[in-house]
């Protein structure tokens, strides 16, 4: 393994992978264990999590059809508007386990821990065991994992994949192995069909680093990457073309796009639209927020949900104690690891790391600071792996050179920045455990002077200095992170920590409380759907609590044009719904296909109060 400062360049990524310590198996089996144990116990506490994604299993649970497509209910009228992948998973965990909260979410759970794992394996490949092991832990300390990893969103099934996608880029620079790359490839067109273009955000990195460091000539480097390119369409691609030459009139409304088909919402509202802030889908008609509906800063329009566009996004106060708490030691990290490898060769194995991880973390923090479009704190869990694997091989490797004081001072520099700003995160929420932020500062600043004075070059003070310095290090972020997975979260945008931290966020989405009434309503019926009701955001309360099949009429904000008023009369003559519930939201503000609904079923149905709810009987007038 390359030494960044004492010798760089000494191993490259073709030579044999180094022995490891016989403590290193049961240290990995510790840091699997409590991964385990942190994202698996009392998994169910979040309930449904996201109602809308959880309406979408169940439907996938009673229709194949609504399985394969992701729509939101057994008579596939319309889809969710991402693909379809982590439903796949989930809905066929609840076909094998019956349909509950654990049943649905166990998959996103262990998807976290084998995510911990393959980052292990990945960065031991090329820096050896101690930096796998801190970057798996780093990862698995993150409080954006601990929440994603317990919830039902589909950004966990698209970490793993893109791990999996490192992980297996890893093993083809090894031998320039261009199966191994046609499977890293693969992986991240599995990625494209969970959440479409995100999965993509790793690529520049991965074509850097194998282009500059994969041990064979350029030639067939330049084959092997459209090679793989390849990979990455038609692993994609077969269920974007399978959506395509079905009949439209046979599957349910790709919701989200204004043509119907998966390729214009994959790169209009899920695409280009979330980089330069198209705001809108579902037929092109601009959402505006349902009256009520509290966004973070009080903003008026999706854009919102991020906050400014910058560099300071992802460390304020909406982004900032998701994912940023190593964020900068990562940073200074990589940028000193690439000036001590600089004169290494072209396949030195340090640099080839770093390209790869620094890359994806770069790439990732520049998109993710100047989106414009729609962005949630959450989506700060496609950095993670990055940050914890960059930060994991930089440390190892400024440790092992700490003979060089200018390593000892990068090191203490980084430490310094993260106590620093895990206090600041921590004040944040002054009144939880305050004892905590001046812990790590009080133990951050004896870190710090034994770093710059040397203490950690005495042999028997270096093992407690390097706990020192991991513990000063980790305290806010792994306190954050259990609390995280401690507490229940619910709604379209989950956050991280105790509750006064995410209280004052606001959000959509959550587990809409049905009326009680109306749940025995419509668990008496016989109808192919129970009732219909504008936006997902309401029925799939509806759903849910009563069990029955609900139409979310426009999808998920009540704006597509699924279905048309002609469609809906056809179902309602042929006696197909049985009731239609007022009171639903949406971003549609009551206008188009959602709104012609509406005021056809108010000008022809009696309506009557069920509880405190609304209801039309559809099958009379």
């Amino acid at each position: 393994m390359t030494t960044v400062v004492v010798s760089p360049g000494t191993t490259t990524v073709d030579s044999p992978e180094p022995a490891a310590p016989r403590w290193i198996r049961p240290a990995v089996a510790v840091l699997l264990l409590g991964t385990a144990a942190l994202y698996l116990i009392d998994l169910s506490i979040s309930g449904w999590g996201n109602d809308f994604y959880a309406m979408a299993v169940q439907a996938g649970t009673e229709s194949w059809k609504a399985w394969f497509f992701g729509a939101l209910d057994p008579g596939n009228v319309v889809t969710v508007d991402k693909p379809p992948l982590s439903l796949w998973v989930m809905g066929l965990s609840a076909r094998v386990f019956g349909f509950s909260s654990w049943s649905m979410l166990v998959p996103d759970a262990l998807a976290g821990v084998a995510s911990v794992g393959l980052v292990y394996l990945a960065v031991r490949r090329l820096s050896g065991p101690v930096a796998g092991l801190l970057a798996g832990g780093l990862f698995a300390l993150t409080p954006v994992a601990a929440l994603m990893f317990r919830f039902n969103n589909p950004d966990a099934l698209l970490v793993l994949l893109m791990v999996a996608g490192a992980y297996f880029l890893v093993r083809a620079l090894e031998k320039a192995s261009t199966g191994w790359l046609l499977l890293s490839g693969v992986a991240i067109g599995l990625g494209f069909l969970d959440k479409m273009l995100q999965a993509f955000l790793v690529l520049p990195a991965f074509v850097l680093v194998y282009l500059v460091a994969a041990p064979t000539p350029l030639g067939r480097r330049l084959w092997q990457l459209p090679a793989a390119a390849g990979a990455v369409v038609a692993s994609a691609g077969w269920w974007v073309l399978a959506v395509a030459v079905w009949p439209a009139a046979d599957r349910p409304y790709i919701s989200g796009s204004t043509d119907n088909s998966v390729l214009e919402l994959a790169f209009g509202y899920n695409g280009l639209g979330r980089i330069f802030g198209q705001e809108h889908g579902g037929g092109g008609a601009g959402p505006r927020l349902p009256e009520g509906l509290d966004l973070p800063g009080g903003r008026g329009g999706f854009g919102g949900f991020g906050g400014a566009t910058g560099l300071s996004r992802l460390f304020g106060d909406q982004f900032g104690t998701e994912a940023s708490w190593l964020l900068p030691a990562a940073l200074i990290g990589l940028v000193a690891g690439l000036w001590f490898t600089r004169r290494a060769p072209r396949t030195d194995r340090t640099r080839a790391a770093l390209m790869l991880w620094g890359g994806w973390t770069v790439v990732t923090v520049v998109v993710f600071s100047y989106m414009s479009g729609i962005i949630h704190p959450y989506y700060t869990v496609a950095l993670v792996p990055g940050i914890a694997a960059t930060l994991g091989i930089a440390t190892r490797e400024l440790w092992r050179g700490r003979a060089n004081f200018a390593s000892r001072v990068v090191l203490a520099v980084m430490l310094a920045v993260t106590v620093v700003w895990g206090f600041i995160l921590l004040e944040r929420t002054s009144g939880w455990q305050p004892w905590l932020r001046y812990t790590a500062l009080v133990l951050g600043a004896l870190g710090v002077v034994a770093l710059l004075f040397g203490a950690d070059r005495l042999r028997r003070a270096a093992p407690v200095v390097a706990v020192l310095v991991l513990v000063a290090s980790v305290l806010g972020t792994a306190s954050f992170t259990v609390v995280t997975a401690a507490s229940a979260h619910s709604s379209g945008m989950p956050s991280s920590g105790p509750e006064q931290q995410r209280g004052g966020r606001g959000g959509f989405g959550g587990q809409a409380q049905s009326d009680p009434e109306v749940n025995r309503l419509l668990q008496a019926t016989t109808t192919n759907w129970a009732a219909a009701q504008t936006g997902a955001m309401q029925s799939a309360g509806l759903a849910l609590n009563s069990g029955k099949p609900v139409m979310a009429i426009g999808g998920f904000s009540g704006s597509d044009p699924a279905p048309t008023l002609e469609q809906f009369r056809r179902y309602v003559s042929a006696g197909e719904i049985h009731y239609f519930v007022a009171g639903g939201r949406g971003f549609g503000g009551g206008r188009g296909t959602a709104g012609q609904i509406t005021s056809w079923v108010e000008e022809n149905f009696p309506a009557t109060t069920v509880g405190d709810t609304t209801v039309y009987d559809l099958t009379r007038k």
